[in-house]
C-alpha cells in the first residue's frame, strides 16, 4: 500500500515538473518572439547639421555609428565641412550625396572628398561643364571612388534610420534642367520624417509629389526659398511643422514663400541667421539654432 502511495506522488511530482517546465518554456519563448529586434529600433540618436553657408546647402546627418552628406555648398566651403567632421569626431561617410552639380552644391566636395573616407557616392544625371564639377570628378578619381547615378530609387539604412532617394524622372528638363535634375532625399527615424529637396523646380517636385505621399515633419524648402508655385502644394502635401531655408542676407528667401508657411503655421528657420540643428531619437523631435 506505501509503495503504491510513494508511486502516485512520483507520478505526481513527474507530471507538475512537466507541466511546469513546459510553462516555463512557453513564457521564454513568447517573451523572446515578443521583443522589437534591434534593427527595428533606431541604434542611437540622429543629428542633422544644417551648415550655415550662404545662398548653398550642405547637410550632416550622423549618428554614433554613421555619417551621410547632402550636399557641399561652394567652393572652399568643403574646409568647413571636413573641420566640423572631425570636431564631431567623424572620419567616414557612409554616404556623399551631391543632389546636383551647380556651385553651390558640388563646389565643396573636393575638400571633403580628400579629408574624408567616403565609402559611397550618389549623385544626378545632369553633369556640368564647370570647374566645381571637374574637380569633384578629379578627387573622385584620385580616391579611386565611382560615383552612381542614380536612375531608380534607392533605399539604405544605417544605424536605424532609413533614407529614400529619389531621383529624376527625366534625363533633360526643358526648363531649369540643373535644378530639375535635383535627388530627393528622405529621411525617417522612428515617427518622424524628414525631406531634403536640393533646388527641385516646379516640374521635379510635381513628379516627386505625383509618385510620394505623407507627413514630413521637417522639409528643407528647395532652391533656396525662392517663390514657386508648385511649393503649395509641397507644404499641403506634406504638412510639416518646421521648414529650413539656406540663403543668405546678401540674396535671402523670398517674402511670398514665408507668407505661405507662416499661413500654414510651419515654424521656419533661416541658416543665413545661424546653423540650424535637427535631433531626434525617433520618439522625440527638436529644431533650433546653434547657440
Amino acid at each position: 500500500m506505501k509503495k503504491q502511495i510513494y508511486a502516485s506522488i512520483l507520478v505526481f511530482v513527474m507530471l507538475m515538473v512537466c507541466v511546469f517546465g513546459s510553462c516555463t518554456d512557453t513564457d521564454t519563448t513568447g517573451v523572446s518572439s515578443g521583443r522589437s529586434s534591434v534593427a527595428d529600433q533606431p541604434g542611437s540618436e540622429l543629428k542633422v547639421y544644417c551648415f550655415s553657408a550662404g545662398k548653398a546647402d550642405a547637410f550632416l546627418l550622423y549618428t554614433d555609428d554613421s555619417a551621410v552628406l547632402i550636399d557641399t555648398g561652394e567652393s572652399g566651403f568643403g574646409k568647413t565641412i571636413a573641420e566640423k567632421c572631425s570636431e564631431l569626431g567623424i572620419n567616414k561617410l557612409d554616404y556623399l550625396i551631391i543632389t546636383h552639380f551647380d556651385k553651390d552644391h558640388v563646389g565643396g566636395a573636393k575638400k571633403v572628398i580628400e579629408s574624408l573616407d567616403v565609402e559611397n557616392v550618389l549623385q544626378s544625371n545632369c553633369p556640368k561643364d564647370s570647374t566645381a564639377y571637374e574637380k569633384y570628378i578629379e578627387a573622385l578619381e584620385n580616391k579611386g571612388i565611382e560615383a552612381v547615378t542614380l536612375t531608380e530609387d534607392m533605399n539604405f539604412t544605417l544605424d536605424g534610420v532609413s533614407y529614400d532617394v529619389n531621383p529624376p524622372e527625366q534625363e533633360i528638363y526643358e526648363d531649369s534642367e540643373s535644378n530639375n535634375s535635383s535627388l530627393i532625399t528622405s529621411v525617417t527615424i522612428g515617427e518622424f520624417r524628414m525631406l531634403f529637396s536640393g533646388d527641385a523646380e516646379n516640374e521635379r517636385l510635381s513628379e516627386f509629389l505625383s509618385t510620394s505621399s505623407g507627413k514630413y515633419d521637417v522639409v528643407k524648402l528647395p532652391h533656396h526659398g525662392r517663390w514657386q508655385k508648385t511649393l503649395t502644394d509641397l507644404i499641403t502635401e506634406t504638412t510639416p511643422s518646421y521648414a529650413v531655408i539656406t540663403s543668405s542676407e546678401e540674396e535671402p528667401e523670398e517674402e511670398k514663400t514665408l507668407e505661405l508657411l507662416d499661413s500654414y503655421s510651419v515654424e521656419t528657420f533661416l541658416t543665413r541667421t545661424a546653423p540650424v540643428i535637427i535631433t531626434s531619437d525617433g520618439n522625440v523631435l527638436t529644431v533650433e539654432y546653434e547657440n
